[in-house]
């Protein structure tokens, strides 16, 4: 008997990107088109964000564990409902702001340790995602995007931070490749929902680990 193809619909996919690249624009419409649960980003109820902006060394800590307290829960009802769902950035990148904010000199190196000791003990119990799509876009581009949804909270945000944000993105990429497939998505200008399920459907039946994907040109009038 000929191994079963995956069907998306079975599929945990992870939506990866820098700050305002699109991820929970594409969620939610993957999860119309397709009927998959979507499990968003903490933002609207985020008890920590407001705080986290206004004094964010004093803030950082907290944030990461109540981040990571976040995304385990909705790592365990994937696991808890079966079957697939979309995941408006994944556990594993929590670990990129980390870095950034210890290298920014705003997160301690004890309390850091104790973030990577803690969630090293926890992905012991997530379910790893199916497939990860990573919306590539520059910090120049992830700039202009959160300063037209204009969120109080994000008004300090500056380009020199998106800068390093994005180098620890490659170098995740990279490591994360080795052990979940992983489509890197330039998304510079967006894509359809049907499109990008097309595209993740036909990706993931590929042997490689990481997919560089490249759209045809778009013939404007």
């Amino acid at each position: 008997m000929s191994e079963q193809k995956p069907q998306l619909q079975d599929l945990f996919i992870g939506i990866a990107g820098l700050i305002g690249a699109g991820k929970s624009t594409l969620a939610t419409a993957l999860g119309e088109l397709t009927g998959l649960p979507v499990y968003y980003e903490p933002v609207q109820d985020n008890e920590y964000l407001a705080d986290f902006y206004a004094d964010t060394a004093k803030y950082a800590f907290s944030m990461q564990i109540y981040l990571l307290n976040r995304r385990f829960q909705q790592h365990q009802e994937i696991i808890w409902n079966g079957g697939g769902a979309v995941q408006d950035r994944t556990i594993y990148e929590d670990a990129i702001f980390a870095k950034t904010l210890l290298n920014l000199g705003l997160l301690d190196e004890r309390d850091y340790q104790t973030y990577l000791s803690l969630f090293k003990h926890m992905s012991n119990f997530m379910c790893r995602p199916s497939i990860i799509v990573y919306l590539d876009i520059q910090p120049e581009t992830s700039m202009e995007r959160i300063n037209l949804r204009s969120r109080d909270v994000e008004s300090g945000i500056s380009l020199d931070y998106l800068k390093m944000l994005y180098q620890e993105y490659e170098l995740f990429i990279e490591q994360i490749a080795k052990t979940i497939p992983v489509i890197r998505v330039p998304w510079e200008e967006f894509r359809t929902a049907d499109e990008m399920a097309q595209m993740i459907e036909r990706e993931y039946l590929q042997t490689s680990f990481i997919r560089q994907v490249s759209w045809d040109p778009i013939h404007r009038v």
